[in-house]
């Protein structure tokens, strides 16, 4: 092999490792239940025939939930905050309290999240209770009816069996919720 296509092969050959590898897919952990997590994304909501959307940022303990929707430049347009001492919403201009957050989120909103069990739904796993649970052929859950909802797996981080869901539809009543995670972070 003369020199000059030697040098060629080794710098294309050297070139191959410098690109770059896919991520690994994101998986659930392994104590799920004291996980703590957050996530960014995006909400889409629609309910009794009109429709809001959202970027959205969620930190999840095992204690506490604080959940920021946030308009398209990124800057906070509600807070929802709950913990064992009730529940805050926080507009900007003004603050709103109640008990729990489904309820203060109907009372402000119009229509609530199921914050006590969406921790486990979008991380792929029902709450306790009875739940109707359609399975993928990789084991994942496809379709979830739960406390009368329909929770709905459109997408997958990955193709293992513990990815995790980066697309669900939340359907009850006359709302329908899509979420769209797009980075997950643990331990927060």
């Amino acid at each position: 092999m003369r020199p000059i296509a030697l040098l060629v092969l080794l710098m294309l050959l050297g070139g191959c490792s410098l690109l770059p590898t896919a991520p690994e897919p994101v998986v659930r952990p392994a104590q799920i239940e004291s996980a703590p997590f957050a996530l960014n994304g995006r909400i889409a909501i629609k309910h009794n025939g009109t429709r809001h959307s959202a970027g959205m940022r969620w930190v999840h303990r095992t204690d506490s939930d604080e959940l920021l929707l946030q308009g398209p430049l990124g800057q906070t347009a509600a807070r929802v905050y709950r913990d064992a001492q009730g529940a805050t919403l926080d507009d900007g201009s003004k603050q709103y309290q109640a008990a729990d957050a489904e309820s203060l989120m109907q009372q402000v909103l119009g229509w609530q999240l199921p914050l006590g069990g969406l921790h486990r739904w979008v991380l792929g796993q029902a709450t306790d209770g009875e739940a109707q649970i359609e399975r993928d052929e990789r084991g994942r859950i496809a379709l979830l009816q739960q406390n009368g909802w329909e929770v709905r797996y459109l997408r997958y981080d990955g193709d293992v069996a513990d990815s995790l869901p980066s697309r669900l539809q939340l359907s009850r009543d006359e709302l329908q919720v899509q979420l769209l995670i797009d980075e997950w972070e643990w331990g927060k």
